[in-house]
C-alpha cells in the first residue's frame, strides 16, 4: 500500500500505518484494504488469470473479535477462491497478545484463507508458539536477507530458518532480495520464494496486471 499524497509525494507505508495505529484509525483503514483486496482478486478470478494476494494485519487488527466475521461476509459477498487470499502478520504483533492472536488466526484458517508470519526472526517468537500457530508460511527478515553474502552469521541465520520451515512443513519466503547473488544464495538453500527488488519494485494494480499478462505472451 502507498498514498499518493497530493504535496508530499508518494508516501511509504512505515510512515503513515504508524500514524493509523496511533490515531485509532487502523481498523477502518483495514476494512478498506479488505474490500479492495476481494475486489482486486475477483477482477484477476474473472479474467482467467487468478493470482494470490497478501494482506498485512496489525496486532490491533487481531484483536478485533468482528475481524473473522466481516471477512466470511467478504467471501459470502464476492464468492472468492479462498486459497487466493492470504493473511501475513508481524511477529511482534502476534507477541502483543499470543492467547488473542491464536484464536483469530484459528478463525481465519477456518476460513480457508493461507496464513503467514511476517518478519521471521525479529520477534523472538518461541517455537513451541510457532508449532502452535495454523501458519502456512514464515517470511525471513530482510534484515537477515540482505546481510547474507557479506555476513556469515546471516547467511547461517537464513539457512537454518529455511531448514525450520521446511521442516515443521511451511513454506520460506524471503524477504529484501535486492540481487542476483542473494537470488542464487537462495536458490542453493532451497527457499521457496523470493520477495524484493530484484524481482519487482512496488506497483500499481494495473500495472502489475499489464506486467502479468506480457509476460505470459512473452
Amino acid at each position: 500500500m502507498r498514498w499518493q499524497h497530493p504535496e508530499r509525494g508518494l508516501v511509504e507505508p512505515d510512515l503513515f500505518i504508524k500514524l493509523a495505529e496511533q490515531a485509532g484509525m487502523i481498523t477502518s483503514l483495514t476494512h478498506w484494504i479488505l474490500e479492495a483486496a476481494f475486489r482486486h482478486i475477483y477482477t484477476l478470478e474473472q479474467a482467467g488469470r487468478p493470482s494470490p494476494l497478501a494482506v498485512n494485519l496489525s496486532a490491533r487488527d487481531l484483536l478485533d473479535p468482528r475481524l473473522a466475521e466481516r471477512i466470511r461476509g467478504l467471501f459470502l459477498t464476492w464468492g472468492i477462491d479462498p486459497t487466493h487470499l492470504q493473511f501475513e502478520l508481524t511477529e511482534s504483533a502476534l507477541m502483543d497478545d499470543p492467547g488473542g492472536a491464536l484464536a483469530t488466526l484459528n478463525q481465519l484458517k477456518a476460513l480457508g484463507v493461507q496464513l503467514a508470519v511476517d518478519d521471521f526472526g525479529t520477534g523472538y517468537s518461541s517455537l513451541s508458539y510457532l508449532q502452535r500457530l495454523p501458519a502456512d508460511t514464515i517470511k525471513i527478515d530482510q534484515s537477515f536477507v540482505g546481510a547474507m553474502i557479506a555476513d556469515q552469521e546471516s547467511d547461517t541465520i537464513v539457512r537454518s530458518t529455511i531448514d525450520l520451515g521446511h521442516n515443521l512443513g511451511l513454506h520460506v519466503v524471503a524477504e529484501g532480495v535486492e540481487n542476483r547473488d542473494i537470488w542464487n544464495r537462495l536458490a542453493t538453500l532451497g527457499c521457496d520464494i523470493a520477495q524484493g527488488y530484484f524481482v519487482s519494485r512496488p506497483i500499481p494494480v494495473e500495472q502489475f496486471d499489464s506486467s502479468w499478462h506480457t509476460t505470459l505472451a512473452a
